[in-house]
């Protein structure tokens, strides 16, 4: 019999955050796949989990899938996470999933930490129906080109972005969208730095113009 595939969600930052169930499916799978080993090791000695741990990135995902894969054919249960938070969303992993499908084999996911919802929720906006739109690009011509289309855009939408990227996007946020265009800034979230912040573009450009650098952080940009 074939094993089970687990996508086990971790902490985005409080440890707390870590579900019974993740600790439980960690504790009883044979193998655990994570990012990078530095990482996955640290979460691995915190939460006192002894397996055998392995690696899918960017640079290994199509090795480690055929891998992976193999495992699970022999009965292995494998479990895989990310750095932070939920696999496979916004992180590699889609592929392994993708041929999992193909291979027919079953596929477990395990609910937990995550940004999106959490700043969707505490920015006040409506969410009964949004859009995220992810990462925009990295280019300054095609991030504001993004950001043109989304001008008359009628729902909330969610924007993750690494942090140094804050100021450029909140400047073209208000080159593009315009400075009263209200949104809600949400950086470290679950952390003792844990920040949320709600205004006009122009007054959430300004602030974090005099408070520089942020960690990790996703946009709400309420619609119009």
């Amino acid at each position: 019999m074939s094993g089970i595939l687990y996508l086990v969600s971790t902490p985005i930052g409080n440890e707390e955050d870590i579900s019974l169930r993740a600790l439980r499916i960690l504790r009883e799978v044979d193998i655990i796949v994570c990012e990078e080993f530095k990482e996955g090791r640290r979460l691995l000695v915190k939460f006192e989990v002894e397996k055998p741990l392995e690696t899918l990135n960017e640079h290994n995902e199509r090795a480690s899938t055929r891998w992976i894969l193999d495992r699970l054919r022999e009965g292995k249960n494998v479990a895989v996470i990310s750095d932070t938070g939920t696999p496979v969303f916004s992180d590699p992993g889609h592929f392994l999933v993708r041929e999992a499908i193909s291979a027919k084999l079953k596929i477990v996911p395990v609910p937990g930490a995550n940004s999106l919802l959490p700043a969707l929720i505490v920015s006040g906006f409506p969410i009964d129906n949004f859009l995220f739109y992810g990462w925009f690009s990295p280019k300054k011509d095609a991030r504001r080109r993004e950001l043109e289309s989304l001008r008359g855009e009628k729902r909330t939408v969610a924007v993750m972005e690494a942090p140094y990227r804050l100021l450029p996007l909140l400047k073209d946020i208000v080159d593009v969208l315009g400075e009263k265009r209200e949104l809600c800034v949400a950086f470290d979230l679950t952390m003792p730095t844990e920040e949320v912040r709600r205004g006009k573009a122009g007054e959430l450009l300004s602030h974090f113009s005099r408070k520089g650098k942020v960690g990790e952080f996703v946009i709400v940009i309420k619609g119009v």
